[in-house]
């Protein structure tokens, strides 16, 4: 403090008031400052001043009303627009105007109802905005000023004295939709229908009229349709794209290399529709190399059939890639590449791109070579009948194969595995859910991907070619598509240390991440009951995996350059690295042009993106299916795990079905909760009750909604009885308590 005189009030300096402005919640005027520093009269000239020096530096900013905040602030109400969810399932928005360099802060939407019609993904809202930290805000809805997507995907529906409506799918819509007596377009009761929105509203809730009839909802197909429909994944195949496949034939001999007598197998899941990679292992026979390895890891050359900017290009562009579902597979081309020449079939000559690899003892690889070859695959075997095999129970397909084929590919991937772990590659252990449907159509159960060596020896066959790829392509100056996982940024890395202190876990601050240093946290907890917890913000705590021409390298694999090549039926990507491996390797005809890598930047955006909207579509179809699965058993209890916290309620994954589900804020024991993201907890501020991410809990299954794949939890304490029989007065602080003012701090 600057002293003005004796017996005056002390005037601030210039990085005091600058802390006042940025510390505060929003922007702030001159009648604030100068009340929070008690500053009248002349010293009121004074502030002035300075806040001018600070505006002219660049250190504040001057908003509405002459109010000022810390550059990149955003106003305390503005218009925001829903653009997405988190992970956690928390609704985001981002301001409609933004002027600053650089992304806007993200703010996370409170999931209210305006005129009964939850908020969705689109919408244009007046909100109150409220900062958690830097780059992140709460927002409170004052008014919907727009409505998002002018189409719906739903449920007709005809009501009992005649009136129509659509139950949307899309869980973030908790309301119907009104369908004009003359807007059905012919649906009946129960049909999926995508509709498209209309002016004016009826009873407060909005309009539609039906523009497409998709089938019945009782279908078995149903749910995969819906998933289909709402992330926009092309189906259809252009007619020339269908005629181009369906006139594809064998490819010749030629000059590729002869693999046909090399003893090839495929080795996939029992639901696998395509097989585009085969592999073999034998011991070395150089004297110079003891113990090693030579492996062939052979894959479909669908650059044959695919040429660049031809029909089937330009429609497995748009795709990127093919999309899973429990109950049908959206391709990336058409079934007769796909399931037909594309596909290594046992016994039938397939034309590959394969790589033949030499390893020493310790599974270092000591050189590669490319080919363009024509293979005939030896057997088409199961993930489950190699490990059954390799652990001495062999089937009658498998028995006379573990001595010539499947021993030699373990002993390979021993070596690749101890190099693995040299190279120290993120272990997390987070087990995925399987949806498995029977012969109707119907979820016969759900359950957890097993993880067994034979996945592993696949995985890593798959990575060394990967690597290999990515060399090649640097040694003969081609543009390569890299497959880059960038380190995690320094605020993640703040943020998993201050949480993993909350376990007596230490990470040096400012240290540069390793993927070792992860998995030492994980085997640390790995008995513990927060090792769930721990593996699950350890993921949190990564980069987003994506497709890019500038190589940052692979954190997660602790690989320096890598690129997909192993599966290009189903990933546009490793079509590119196949058409780069031809052209530079002068392999014949299919090669990448000559000016295709301009366009790589715009490719890797493109595929990336197709990518996640895969993975969104794929995860909404097992939510659906699982929901379906447990509509039935509603009123039952459950274990589970706490995998999400927000400062709306806790998200909920069952132990027994991998079923996610949210237990409302609401329905907790009575309190005033606050929302620590950092340690990933709610705790209530009169109780002292904390809920942390990875507690163990007991849940009752509240609801269920297969259309939405939506359900709802009530956790259960101690007695077994639901908390939300605790609340008398349903009090609830969805914030944490605010800091006293600065002037009264002082006093």
């Amino acid at each position: 403090m600057k002293k003005v005189g004796k017996g005056k009030t002390p005037l601030p300096s210039k990085q005091e008031l600058l802390d006042f402005i940025r510390n505060s919640p929003g922007h702030v005027g001159k009648r604030e400052i100068a009340r929070a520093f008690h500053m009248t009269g002349d010293l009121r000239v004074e502030l002035k001043r300075m806040l001018r020096e600070l505006e002219a530096e660049g250190a504040v900013e001057k908003g509405g009303k002459r109010r000022f905040g810390r550059p990149g602030t955003l106003p305390e109400v503005a218009v925001v627009e829903l653009f997405g969810t988190d992970t956690d399932g928390e609704l985001l928005a981002r301001p409609l105007v933004w002027r600053e360099e650089g992304k806007p802060p993200t703010i996370y939407m409170a999931p209210e109802r305006i005129a009964g019609v939850a908020l969705g993904v689109g919408d244009r809202v007046l909100a109150r905005l409220r900062r958690l930290r830097d780059d992140a805000y709460e927002g409170r809805t004052i008014r919907r000023i727009s409505t998002g997507p002018a189409a719906v995907l739903g449920i007709f529906q005809i009501g009992p004295e005649g009136g129509f409506r659509i139950h949307p799918t899309d869980r973030r819509e908790k309301a119907d939709y009104i369908v004009p007596p003359d807007g059905s377009n012919g649906a009946e009761n129960g049909e999926l229908v995508l509709a498209e929105l209309l002016p004016g509203r009826a009873w407060g809730l909005r309009q539609a009229r039906v523009t497409e009839r998709l089938g019945s909802m009782a279908s078995p197909r149903a749910i995969s349709l819906v998933a289909i429909h709402t992330h926009g994944i092309p189906t259809e195949f252009s007619p020339e794209s269908i005629q181009q496949a369906e006139q594809a034939e064998a490819a010749p001999l030629g000059e590729r290399e002869d693999l046909r007598d090399v003893p090839l197998v495929t080795i996939d899941g029992e639901d696998a529709r395509d097989f585009d990679d085969a592999v073999f292992a034998e011991p070395d026979s150089s004297p110079d190399n003891p113990g090693g390895w030579h492996i062939i890891v052979a894959i479909a050359d669908v650059a044959w059939y695919v040429r660049p900017n031809d029909a089937l290009d330009r429609d497995a562009f748009e795709r990127g890639n093919s999309v899973y579902f429990p109950d049908r597979v959206v391709p990336m081309l058409p079934e007769a590449l796909s399931n037909g020449w594309c596909s290594l079939r046992p016994d039938e000559e397939r034309p590959c791109l394969a790589v033949h690899m030499w390893l020493d003892a310790d599974g270092n690889k000591l050189r590669h070579r490319f080919v363009r070859g024509l293979m005939r695959s030896k057997a088409r075997l199961t993930y489950t009948q190699v490990q059954n095999a390799r652990d001495g129970q062999p089937d009658e397909k498998t028995a006379p194969l573990v001595e010539p084929i499947i021993a030699p590919l373990y002993g390979a991937w021993e070596a690749l595995f101890t190099a693995r772990r040299r190279r120290g590659v993120l272990e997390l252990n987070l087990p995925e859910r399987k949806v498995v449907i029977d012969e109707n159509g119907k979820v016969a159960r759900v359950e957890p991907r097993p993880q067994w060596d034979s996945h592993r020896l696949i995985e890593d066959f798959m990575i060394q070619a990967n690597v290999a790829a990515a060399e090649e392509l640097e040694r003969l100056r081609q543009p390569c598509m890299y497959r880059v996982h960038d380190q995690p940024t320094l605020e993640k890395m703040e943020s998993l240390r201050e949480f993993l202190g909350t376990l007596d876990i230490n990470i040096s601050k400012g240290q540069r991440p390793k993927a070792e240093q992860f998995n030492r946290i994980l085997e640390r907890v790995a008995d513990t009951p927060h090792s769930e917890m721990v593996n699950q913000v350890i993921l949190r705590s990564q980069a987003q995996a994506v497709y890019s021409p500038d190589n940052l390298g692979h954190f997660g694999l602790g690989l320096e350059r890598y690129a997909h090549f192993t599966s290009p039926i189903r990933r546009y990507a490793d079509l590119l690295v196949h058409r780069a491996l031809i052209a530079g390797l002068k392999l014949g005809e299919g090669g990448l042009p000559a000016d295709a890598a301009a366009k790589f930047g715009e490719i890797g955006e493109h595929i990336s993106d197709t990518e996640r909207r895969a993975a969104l579509a794929e995860r909404d179809s097992i939510d659906r299916y699982t929901a379906s699965f447990l509509a039935d058993r509603v009123g039952a209890t459950f274990a589970g795990r706490v995998n999400g916290v927000t400062r709306f309620g806790l998200f909920v994954t069952l132990t027994e079905t991998g079923a996610d589900g949210l237990v409302p804020i609401s329905t907790l024991p009575e309190d005033y909760y606050v929302h620590d993201e950092r340690k990933h907890c709610l705790t209530g501020r009169r109780r002292g009750k904390v809920y942390r991410l990875g507690d163990m809990v007991e849940v009752m299954l509240s609801e269920a909604d297969p259309i939405t794949g939506s359900m709802v939890f009530t956790l259960l304490d101690e007695k077994g009885q639901p908390t939300s029989e605790n609340r008398t007065r349903g009090k609830i602080s969805l914030r944490p308590r605010r800091s006293k003012p600065f002037g009264k701090r002082r006093r």
